[in-house]
This record gives structure tokens, sequence and C-alpha cells, in this order.
């Protein structure tokens, strides 16, 4: 059940981080144009207002997007990764350099979200806020702990999954969720191409 709600906490995040910023992208980019057009009324409501904290804004959204992103991608396995060698050991070693892979990444991640958790804890105790939106820095770098903690967990799920069942996460191109493919069956064709011309020939 905690395990459903992440993962569908993950991606109800990036989904709506991605979406939020470039409906704010839009709007910023519409409103700066549109506010040099000498249109009386429309043209004075529009440079009164203030969207020069939109780029601040979708940077931050940006940043914390890539690193919930970056633990969605080492769940569903669409991190790029070049395993020629691995694939080329023996059973037994190839299991042993995946599971030390796997093992490294959480440690890797791991470490990064402690640092990141000792920054942000000491950034709490100051003032420092952010240029436009005068956000707590604290609160903007707070994405650095929670996505490198989120990878760390993903990286042990995945090494556990791995000694369980031998399987690692994989990406299918093939496979869109919610839709379901019809597969279609085409059988040989084995009759000569006489035969075929034939039968295409001959009227019902």
């Amino acid at each position: 059940m905690i395990l459903r709600f992440l993962d569908h906490f993950e991606e109800w995040v990036i989904t709506f981080l991605m979406a939020a910023a470039t409906l704010i992208i839009f709007v910023a980019v519409v409103h700066r144009y549109a506010a040099g057009l000498p249109i009386p009324g429309v043209q004075d409501f529009l440079v009164g207002l203030h969207l020069g904290w939109a780029q601040e804004l979708c940077i931050y959204m940006f940043v914390w997007m890539a690193k919930i992103g970056a633990a969605y991608g080492v769940r569903t396995g669409i991190h790029v990764g070049v395993d020629v060698l691995v694939n080329a050991l023996t059973a037994q070693w190839r299991k042993k350099f995946i599971v030390f892979g796997l093992l490294a990444g959480a440690l890797f991640t791991g470490t990064v979200g402690t640092f990141a958790a000792l920054f942000v804890h000491g950034l709490y105790f100051t003032e420092q806020v952010s240029a436009d939106m005068e956000l707590p820095m604290w609160l903007v770098y707070m994405g650095m702990p929670i996505g490198s903690y989120l990878m760390c967990f993903r990286f042990l799920q995945a090494c556990y999954r791995f000694i369980q069942t031998g399987d690692l996460p994989r990406p299918d191109h093939t496979k869109v969720e919610g839709i379901e493919a019809i597969e279609v069956l085409h059988e040989p064709i084995t009759a000569p191409a006489s035969d075929l011309l034939q039968k295409g020939d001959r009227k019902p």
C-alpha cells in the first residue's frame, strides 16, 4: 500500500511540476509580448501585472522535478547505462557485479542526501531568501535531500528485487499504461507465388 502510494506520488509530482512550469512560462511569455501592444486599457492592465517571479519559480520547479524524476528513473530503469562488459560475464559474476552496482548507487545517493540534509539544516537557521519570490532558501533546497534519499530507496528496492527474482527494472517502450495493444498474428505464406497469383485472378 505504501509503495503503491509512493509510486503514484512520484508520478503526480512530476506531472504537476511539468504542467505547472509549462503553463507559467507560457503565460509569462504571452504577457511579455502582449504588454507591448498599444491597446487602451488592456495594455495598462498587463503592465500592472508583475510576473518577474515566473522565471525563478520555474527554475526551482524544474530542479525539484529533476530530483524526483531521477528516483522515478531508477524505479523504471530508464537511466542510461553501459552494461556490455557485465552482460559478457558468467551468470554468477554478473549477479555479483549488478548487486555491487546497485549498492554503490544506494551508497552514493544516500551520502549525497545526507550532505544535502545537513546543508538544508544549516540554512534553516538563517534568514536567506530567494531573490524574487523571497522564499526561504532551506525550502528551495529541500528537493536535494528528498530526491537523493528517494533515489537511495529505489536503488535498495531494485537490489532486493534483483536478489529475489533476478530481474532488473527495464522500461517497456511497447506498452502504454491504460492502453492494451492488440496482437495481430500473421500466418507465414508457404504456397508458391504462382498459386497465389492464380487465386488472386479468380473471380468469386
